[in-house]
């Protein structure tokens, strides 16, 4: 669906959609179905997780980790997206996963799974520009004088956390060129990092892809404490396709933004995962098969794409991957900010921040994005990127908490809505599925593999050395009930439903020729 293609029947379609969710179509509806498709796919970014993450398949159970393991891992995160895709075609709003879960369940439900995404998608924010920054380091750092210090990785996501949050203030326009564009720098990047792996290789062989091997421990450069269990290894591998394979809630944040959001939106989030899955297997086993010693690469611990690249590839070549990768990874970073500041315009125009709401929920009439929701989420990861480089915990660095964190945090607020939707289905909350249906009986087996998803999720993210994680989920679960029963549930109203909706048709009107929509 491109706008050549968009009719006035969908655009009245699009509208009669929203407004009967009780909004008004303030954002510009400009992104087509390949750009909304894009947003995730950058998000996701095997080029990012991928590879920052490449040494929890290798350091766990070797070569397997990347044949196996991350088709394993790619599948869990697949059976989010299916039922998620199904809940985003009934209900195609920005800041999507709050709403799902105010719909189908109710107030407290909804403030539990905003916080929890904006949580998770402010932290992830962090993790990606943290992550990029020391990729620019530890790739290009020397031929500026920059090694590495704190203060230096600071400086440097603030710098890139700004231009990021310029090129979203600037119109949805603006920001799909570049999200679409990096789509194809991460396929075109992708396809020569997988060639040159295979051409560079000293030896090619293929059984490292299904052979299972220990290397926890001193064997696999502490990545993992020591363990004799290989299926519990098997388990650890899967953080690496995990955690890179997340982000395409980016889809639903934008509905409001899509052509034929209803249509486009589930489409977007399968085909992001999709093929993002497919190359990414291909990208991850190519680097398997390009590592020299497979015993010797393992021990690297968390450098062993690095030594890998360093020891087959020519230096220009392996400069030249440098600097797409690089690129790839500021773009994954600014479509994340897009994603966490639909998210946080989303709960604040029904008033869920405990302040400030009315002003992040403002849109501007020139831009039409929503500009202070968009300067205030990346304020916040620069300070949580501050907090996280200079303040430490028991010895651990703040960022490797909270990092493991997020993973339990963001899929959390992807469980929620899929739990709730899997028993409203089909009643008076949830009567009619959207256009992209998969029916009643597959989408609820995919809400219960989703389910069993999650578990094997947080098991695996509370493990040593993240076991912290546990003690930061618990605390969290028990200061939001705090919150929520001290505060919040006198206060917060949650999203428009039943006589509200027609109540505020006026008012929708109004803010639609405020802003300059031309569809009213």
């Amino acid at each position: 669906m491109s706008a050549q293609d968009y009719t006035e029947v969908d655009k009245h379609e699009d509208l009669k959609v929203l407004h009967g969710m009780g909004y008004a179509q303030e954002l510009s509806r400009s992104m087509s179905r390949f750009s909304n498709f894009a947003i995730s796919f950058s998000i996701i970014c095997i080029l990012s997780g991928g590879i920052n993450s490449f040494a929890q398949a290798i350091s766990s159970i070797g070569g397997a980790g990347a044949g196996i393991g991350w088709i394993v891992g790619c599948a869990v995160s697949g059976f989010f997206a299916l039922a998620m895709a199904q809940i985003a075609s009934a209900f195609p709003t920005a800041g999507g996963l709050y709403h799902w879960s105010s719909i189908l369940g109710n107030r407290f439900t909804g403030w539990l799974t905003a916080w929890l995404n904006l949580l998770g998608l402010i932290t992830v924010l962090g993790a990606i520009n943290i992550g990029t920054a020391f990729f620019f380091v530890g790739t290009f750092g020397s031929w500026f004088g920059i090694t590495g210090t704190p203060g230096e990785i600071v400086g440097f996501v603030a710098l890139i956390t700004v231009i990021q949050a310029i090129c979203n203030h600037f119109g949805i326009k603006l920001t799909a060129m570049l999200t679409d564009a990096s789509g194809f720098l991460i396929l075109g990047a992708t396809a020569v990092l997988i060639v040159a792996c295979l051409v560079f290789a000293p030896a090619i062989d293929v059984t490292r892809l299904w052979t299972f091997t220990n290397y926890s421990g001193d064997a696999g450069g502490g990545v993992f404490p020591q363990s004799d269990s290989m299926t519990y290894l098997f388990l650890l591998c899967l953080l690496l396709p995990v955690y890179t394979i997340t982000g395409y809630d980016a889809s639903a944040h934008t509905s409001e933004e899509t052509l034929k959001a209803a249509h486009s939106v589930p489409r977007a989030i399968i085909s992001s995962v999709l093929w993002s899955s497919l190359i990414g297997w291909a990208m991850v086993c190519a680097i398997t098969l390009a590592i020299p010693d497979l015993a010797a690469g393992a021990k690297q611990g968390w450098s062993v794409f690095f030594s890998t690249m360093d020891t087959i590839l020519p230096v220009w070549l392996k400069e030249l991957l440098y600097f797409a990768i690089l690129i790839s990874q500021f773009l994954c970073g600014l479509a994340t900010v897009t994603s966490a500041s639909r998210m946080l315009f989303a709960f604040s125009r029904d008033g869920g921040m405990p302040v400030g709401s009315a002003s992040l929920a403002k849109v501007s009439p020139t831009w039409r994005t929503p500009v202070h929701a968009i300067w205030t989420a990346s304020i916040l990861e620069i300070i949580y990127v501050f907090l996280a480089q200079f303040i430490s915990i028991g010895g651990t660095n703040i960022y490797t908490i909270v990092v493991n964190s997020t993973l339990v945090f963001l899929f959390l607020s992807f469980t929620i809505p899929i739990v709730l939707g899997m028993f409203a289905f089909g009643t008076a909350k949830w009567p009619n599925p959207g256009p992209w249906n998969l029916g009643a009986g597959l989408f609820k087996l995919f809400c219960v593999l989703s389910v069993v998803g999650m578990a094997i999720i947080f098991y695996i993210a509370i493990q040593p050395p993240n076991d912290k994680v546990l003690y930061i989920t618990i605390g969290f679960l028990v200061l939001t009930a705090v919150l929520w029963y001290g505060f919040e549930n006198r206060r917060f109203q949650g999203p428009p439903i039943g006589d509200e909706i027609a109540k505020r048709q006026a008012a929708i009107k109004a803010a639609e020729v405020a802003i300059g929509e031309t569809g009213v």
